[in-house]
């Protein structure tokens, strides 16, 4: 679960993800009412790739963003990478899919030349990388100078925000664990998902990792009543 660390938590994370990859893209249309879709357009929206350009996404998953990029732009590169193949084989079935390049790759170690990519996007992966400070420097390695990374993650909303932050550890300790145990199968997955970002960092703490590992103009918004971040950076 949470808890685990190093090589245990990343097999586990793999394992978990490959488990709920056939209801994955529905649980997240019902636990965020759809708002999922903005969020990844508005996530393409920031990654500002000229056209025909060379997007990276990472952790890409069933590719929504890649989709949602190449729906912006036909004559994109898109790669989608992630080290969950099971998620990567669901997303194959989607319309438009065959545009997309799969590869099965870590965060932690990309496959790729540097100054590879126009920019780099990920959601909701940070939180289950074992090494955020590197994962954030490989992204910094394969994007080309003046290019950007953007990511989109869980937050907890603000310490000065007591009823949103109320909302939050209600909504995501009691409502998402039963809501996925029904639609899943997998309460244990859906349990994991309020523990890791209990455990991760705020937006503020990730922020200062983005400028350590060399990103400049880093930025962030919240969105969801403080409970997603959208992180934007420059190379």
């Amino acid at each position: 679960m949470a808890h685990l660390k190093g090589e245990a938590r990343a097999s586990f994370v793999q394992e978990m993800f490959g488990k709920i990859a056939p209801r994955y893209d529905l649980m997240n249309r019902l636990m965020t009412g759809g708002r999922d879709v903005a969020w990844r357009r508005l996530v393409v929206r920031e990654a500002k790739v000229p056209r025909g350009g060379r997007l990276l996404d990472i952790a890409t998953g069933t590719g929504d963003i890649a989709l949602e990029a190449l729906r912006h732009d036909a004559d994109l590169c898109a790669v989608g990478a992630d080290f969950v193949l099971e998620m990567m084989q669901r997303g194959r079935n989607k319309p438009g899919a065959e545009r997309i390049r799969w590869l099965g790759a870590d965060t932690l170690a990309l496959p790729f030349p540097n100054d590879t990519f126009d920019a780099v996007t990920s959601g909701f992966m940070l939180r289950n990388v074992i090494d955020v400070p590197h994962s954030l420097a490989e992204q910094r390695r394969v994007v080309k100078p003046g290019g950007r990374m953007v990511c989109l993650e869980i937050s907890r909303p603000p310490r000065n925000r007591l009823l949103p932050r109320v909302a939050y550890h209600f909504y995501f300790h009691r409502i998402v664990p039963l809501v996925g145990q029904l639609v899943s199968g997998n309460r244990s997955a859906y349990t994991y998902l309020p523990q890791s970002a209990d455990e991760f960092l705020s937006p503020d703490e990730l922020a200062d990792l983005m400028r350590r590992a060399g990103w400049r103009d880093v930025r962030y918004r919240r969105l969801m009543l403080g409970t997603v971040a959208i992180h934007s950076g420059v190379k």
